[in-house]
C-alpha cells in the first residue's frame, strides 16, 4: 500500500509518495531522475500509465530503500493540493446508504432505490485539502457536506462484469460532495446544486495497492462527529457500481466514482445544520487520511 500526493513545493506543483509514517514525501521527479525510471510529470500522467507505472514506482522505491540516495521532503514544508484533477466530470452515486435514504426523503419508511442513482459534479468544482469551500451566499443558503469514499478507475473499460470490476480499480481517495440543497431541490436534476466552484474537495491522498475492505467514513464539523458509516452498508457495492456505469459506457483511467454518503448530513437534522462561514469540515477514511476544509 502506498499513498500518493500532489503538492506545491517552492512554487512548483509536484507529486510524490508519502513515507510510511506520513511525515514526509519522496518526490516522484527525484525518483525518476535518480534511477532513470519513467514515472510521469503529474499524477494524471502517472495514473494513465496504469500497472506499468505502479511497477516502476515500486522498483524506484525499492532501489532508494537500498542506497538512500533521495532524502524525503518534510510534509510541513509543502502545501498539499488536490491529488489530481479528473479530465471529465466526477461520477457520483446518490442514496447509496439505507439510513441516508430515510433522512434524505425525510421518511422512516422510505425504500431503497432499485437501481443506482447516478449524477456528476463539474471538474471545476474540485479543490484540495485545506482549500476553502466558498459558501456562495448570493447563490445558496443551504450548503451541506457529504463525506464519501472515492474510487479511481485505472484502466479503460466497457461492459465490465461485476465479478471482474475490482480489476479496474486503481485506488481510493476521499471526496466531500458539497451540495447546495436549495438548488438541488429547485433544479430537480442534481448537477447544478452539486457543481458550484469549490464544491468537490478531494484528497488528501490517493491510496494504491492492497488494503482490506471495508472502509469506515467519519465526518466531523467543528470537531463534532456528524457521520460514521462503513462501506459494508453500501446498497450498491463498488463492483456493482462499476459494472452498471460501464454497461455500454466507456470508463477511462482517472475517472472518479464518489460512492455515496452515510447518514448524518446537515439536512437530516431538525432543524437542519447547514454549513456557515468559519465551519471546519474534516472527513477521515483510514488509511487514506483526513480531508479538511474550512468554509468561507
Amino acid at each position: 500500500m502506498q499513498r500518493l500526493v500532489s503538492y506545491n513545493y517552492k512554487g512548483q506543483r509536484q507529486w510524490g509518495v508519502l513515507t510510511a509514517d506520513g511525515t514526509s514525501i519522496y518526490p516522484a521527479l527525484d525518483l525518476e531522475e535518480t534511477y532513470f525510471i519513467p514515472l510521469g510529470e503529474t499524477m494524471e500522467d502517472f495514473i494513465e500509465s496504469g500497472e506499468e507505472g505502479l511497477l516502476n514506482l515500486a522498483h524506484a522505491l525499492e532501489m532508494n530503500e537500498k542506497d538512500k540516495a533521495i532524502e524525503p521532503v518534510a510534509l510541513k514544508d509543502v502545501r498539499l493540493e488536490a491529488p489530481f484533477y479528473p479530465r471529465r466530470n466526477v461520477l457520483c452515486v446518490g442514496k447509496n446508504y439505507q439510513a441516508h435514504v430515510k433522512e434524505f426523503d425525510q421518511n422512516a419508511n422510505a425504500k431503497n432505490p432499485v437501481h443506482p442513482i447516478f449524477f456528476t459534479k463539474a471538474t471545476t468544482s474540485v479543490i484540495g485539502p485545506e482549500e476553502e469551500i466558498d459558501s456562495h451566499p448570493a447563490t445558496t443558503k443551504e450548503v451541506d457536506y457529504e463525506g464519501e469514499l472515492g474510487v479511481i478507475i485505472g484502466k479503460r473499460c466497457c461492459n465490465v462484469a461485476e465479478e471482474d470490476a475490482m480489476k479496474y480499480v486503481y485506488g481510493y481517495t476521499i471526496i466531500n460532495d458539497v451540495t447546495a440543497r436549495d438548488l438541488q431541490k429547485t433544479h430537480l436534476q442534481w448537477f447544478r446544486g452539486k457543481s458550484l466552484d469549490t464544491f468537490c474537495p478531494m484528497g488528501p491522498t490517493v491510496m494504491v495497492g492492497d488494503w482490506p475492505m471495508p472502509f469506515t467514513i467519519y465526518t466531523k464539523v467543528n470537531g463534532h462527529l456528524r457521520q460514521e458509516g462503513s462501506t459494508t452498508d453500501l446498497i450498491f457495492s463498488i463492483p456493482k457500481l462499476i459494472a452498471t456505469l460501464s454497461d455500454g459506457m466507456t470508463l477511462l483511467p482517472g475517472d472518479v466514482i464518489a460512492t455515496g454518503t452515510p447518514q448524518g448530513v446537515g439536512m437530516g437534522f431538525n432543524p437542519p445544520k447547514f454549513l456557515k462561514k468559519g465551519d471546519v469540515v474534516e472527513i477521515t477514511i483510514d488509511p487514506i487520511g483526513t480531508l479538511k476544509n474550512t468554509v468561507k
